[in-house]
């Protein structure tokens, strides 16, 4: 069942934040000049950590909106899939088929361009293809300039649109993060970030049960449930069909909000 349009936002105003910068430094400039630096020091300080803080928020919208739940009350998820194209791709890809669930796969460019052929498996099969940068650099992708970081979004959006035909229209910021930067890119391609509303951090634990466990404190009507392929423990498979066993015991269809 398809989702209304309006789920899909791109950035309108990615300056918008400049506005709310200048005032908060007017503001803290003004309570420094009247009440002096034991008022002025702190709120500079505050004023600062409100723009920095939510770039490491994955559901934060200061620079960028993001779909983290979908409406309504019906017992229907969002699954997606981070990190791909992998060796778990076609294993994953056979998961879903037996559980009938659709998924949306976030790749990344560069591995998808390196198998083109799993890209192609994901779309015959009926799921999803979104951007997931070019080269997914975890550690920095927060601090990238407004060059680097358009050419994490442009080269994954040219290679993935070649490979399936059209465009992607969704797009995950590595880890969640974001930045001032990231908006501008995002509205010049049409695309909207999707961020997540359940996970089980299952990129850095191998552990089935404590897994299953996160994920199910957080499953609810609309959820956006987070996964990934190809993590370093091995176990990314194993996840990914007892998450598909979860869901289905809890009555929850899948969906894909295009």
């Amino acid at each position: 069942m398809s989702r209304p349009t309006t789920l899909h936002r791109t950035p309108h105003r990615p300056h918008a934040w400049l506005a709310w910068l200048a005032a908060s430094q007017l503001a803290v400039a003004g309570l420094w000049w009247v009440a002096g630096w034991r008022w002025g020091l702190p709120a500079l300080l505050l004023s600062h950590a409100a723009f920095i803080v939510p770039v490491f928020l994955p559901r934060a919208t200061l620079y960028a909106p993001a779909l983290s739940r979908l409406p309504g009350d019906e017992r229907q998820v969002w699954l997606t899939i981070d990190d791909g194209p992998s060796d778990d791709t076609p294993a994953i890809l056979d998961a879903l088929d037996r559980h009938g669930m659709q998924a949306t796969f976030f790749l990344v460019g560069q591995r998808a361009q390196a198998r083109p052929e799993l890209v192609r498996e994901i779309l015959r099969r009926g799921h999803g293809v979104a951007n997931h940068t070019w080269s997914h650099p975890q550690a920095w992708f927060w601090a990238l300039g407004p060059r680097a970081m358009a050419a994490q979004v442009e080269r994954a959006q040219a290679v993935l649109g070649e490979l399936a035909g059209q465009p992607p229209r969704w797009f995950r910021a590595v880890a969640g993060h974001t930045n001032p930067f990231l908006a501008a890119p995002l509205r010049r391609l049409g695309l909207a970030r999707a961020a997540w509303s359940v996970r089980g951090y299952d990129a850095v634990d191998g552990d089935v049960v404590r897994v299953l466990q996160r994920l199910q404190r957080g499953l609810g009507p609309g959820a956006i449930v987070l996964l990934h392929e190809g993590a370093p423990h091995g176990r990314s498979v194993e996840i990914v069909e007892a998450a598909l066993c979860l869901l289905r015991e809890q009555g929850y269809a899948s969906v894909i909000p295009e």
